[in-house]
C-alpha cells in the first residue's frame, strides 16, 4: 500500500484461459473480506507501465509475458485495512510465454520477505455471480 496522501500508479495484467482468469488473492482484515485482483504492481519513476508489468511478473512469479496489449486506464478509489487508497491502473491483456502456468491451479509468491500471496486460476462466472469479489469493479468491463 502506498503512503498516505499519494496516488499509486499500477500496471496490471489480465490473463485469460478460456473462461478463467489468473488473479491474486487478498484479504482485508478490517472488512474481514477476501478479494481478488489481477497481478502486477507499481510503476517506478522513469519506467513505462508495460516495462513495469513485465518486471512485476518476473519478480513475483518468474514469468515472461507475450502478446501484451493495452486495454485501458482505471481509476480506483477504495478503502483497505481501514485506510483510503487511490490508484491509477494501466491495464493490459497478456499471455504467459511458458504454457506451464496454464497447467497450475495456484502458486504462492512473495512481494517481500513478510508478504506471501496466492495466485490462482478462477472461473469468471464466480465473479459475475458475486460469489467472489473482483477488484476494482471496473475490471468487469474488460472481461
Amino acid at each position: 500500500m502506498s503512503k498516505a496522501n499519494e496516488i499509486r500508479v499500477l500496471a496490471l495484467g489480465l490473463i485469460r484461459n478460456g473462461e478463467r482468469i489468473f488473479v491474486s488473492e487478498g484479504y482485508d482484515p478490517v472488512k474481514q473480506e477476501t478479494f481478488y485482483r489481477a497481478l502486477g504492481g507499481g510503476v517506478d519513476l522513469g519506467e513505462t507501465s508495460q516495462a513495469a508489468l513485465k518486471r512485476e511478473f518476473q519478480e513475483e512469479i518468474q514469468a515472461d509475458l507475450i502478446n501484451i496489449r493495452y486495454l485501458g486506464c482505471i481509476e480506483n478509489i477504495f478503502t483497505f485495512n481501514g485506510r483510503q487508497g487511490h490508484e491509477i491502473i494501466q491495464l493490459y491483456q497478456c499471455d504467459f510465454a511458458d504454457t506451464k502456468f496454464y497447467q497450475l491451479e495456484s502458486l504462492i509468491f512473495s512481494e517481500s520477505e513478510h508478504h506471501k500471496h496466492k495466485a490462482l486460476w478462477l472461473d469468471i462466472a464466480r465473479f459475475k455471480s458475486a460469489e467472489l469479489k473482483l477488484v476494482p469493479e471496473e475490471f468487469f468491463k474488460y472481461l
